[in-house]
């Protein structure tokens, strides 16, 4: 069994687990927070601002469903297709419904279907950005601030594992959201009739009883990042981890222990 079961399967034989309690898990992350039907349960330096990685692509995801104009073509631009990292080579002129470059974004992390969403709803990523942050503080992110849309690292672009929690917890809001999250894969096909296959990234799907979603996030700077959702009976986890060090192994040893903590803690 692993050093943070040990760890944690000690504390759960204590009579109060809270926020106030010792770092339950001191190596998993840099920072992390673990909400267990709705109520803080465990956090480290959750209001530290740091790289988001690709759980950038939350609010971007958030923005678009605002709009309700998930039937709406896409045109593919060509500022689009030079994104970098993850992607699936989309090409310029191109023409996608809406739901379609969501769930490429949500799953395989696509950054030219980001960028493509960002474009048809703002007409340039860089007006999409400052539509980002102002949402940002309308929902009260004190410790985010965007500088793209689909989460490069750059100066100035960070956010918290407080933020992120809330941002995940407003993303939830909209039914549409669960249904592509947790898919463990699917196809998107532009108008012209191109099929591209999308892998969702996050590994805790189809493997971990119960998890829905809801994003991955890697880069060289923000490291191992996740926004991890799960259900089980009757209880909901939603953990967030930044900079974390083994994701998965340590991700499913949180969410068994929030789980079991949550039946057996009133």
């Amino acid at each position: 069994m692993r050093t943070g079961v040990f760890i944690g399967l000690w504390l759960l034989s204590q009579t109060v687990w809270a926020v106030s309690q010792p770092d339950p898990f001191p190596q998993i992350a840099d920072a992390y927070r673990v909400e267990i039907d709705g109520a803080v349960t465990w956090e480290k330096q959750a209001d530290r601002p740091l790289p988001p990685a690709s759980l950038t692509k939350l609010m971007t995801a958030l923005l678009v469903l605002e709009q309700g104009r998930l039937e709406d073509v896409v045109i593919v631009s060509q500022a689009a297709t030079r994104e970098t990292g993850s992607r699936l080579a989309l090409k310029p002129g191109e023409h996608f419904r809406v739901q379609d470059l969501l769930a490429a974004t949500l799953l395989h992390s696509a950054n030219d279907a980001c960028h493509a969403l960002a474009d048809h709803f703002a007409g340039s990523e860089g007006a999409f950005v400052t539509r980002m942050n102002r949402r940002a503080q309308e929902l009260g992110l004190r410790n985010t601030r965007f500088q793209n849309a689909c989460g490069h690292d750059a100066p100035g672009h960070y956010s918290s594992a407080h933020d992120l929690a809330r941002l995940g917890r407003e993303l939830l809001k909209h039914p549409q959201v669960i249904p592509v999250t947790s898919l463990k894969r699917t196809t998107i096909t532009a108008l012209e009739g191109k099929q591209y296959n999308a892998t969702n990234k996050n590994a805790l799907v189809g493997r971990y009883g119960g998890a829905l979603g809801l994003k991955t996030g890697y880069t060289a700077k923000a490291g191992k990042c996740l926004v991890a959702y799960a259900k089980r009976g009757g209880h909901e986890v939603l953990l967030v981890m930044l900079h974390g060090k083994d994701r998965w192994w340590d991700a499913a040893d949180i969410l068994d222990l929030a789980f079991d903590h949550a039946h057996t803690v009133p």
